[in-house]
């Protein structure tokens, strides 16, 4: 499996849903937590150009936020992300 990054913050709802979906599919991810360390929003917009949370890389391709990843899922273009199955 590729590498899952996913930036969140505490109380964050959409986070929590996104961080759910991947653990119901067994993906080991790496969180970065804004509330703990104040620097990771910075670099998410940096990578991300985005501001909300959460947002959530697979490799080196960005989902975006909640939705998107849900998004992903029903279309099946999670699994082949994961899998290394589409392009990066």
């Amino acid at each position: 499996m590729v590498k899952v990054e996913v930036y969140t913050r505490d109380l964050c709802g959409f986070c929590t849903r996104a961080k759910r979906l991947l653990e119901q599919k067994g993906v080991t991810f790496t969180e970065y937590n804004a509330s703990v360390d104040p620097g990771a929003r910075e670099r998410m917009v940096k990578r991300s150009g985005q501001r909300t949370f959460p947002q959530v890389f697979i490799g080196d391709v960005h989902i975006g936020g909640c939705d998107d990843l849900y998004a992903a899922e029903r279309s099946g273009r999670l699994d082949a992300l994961l899998t290394g199955e589409v392009a990066q």
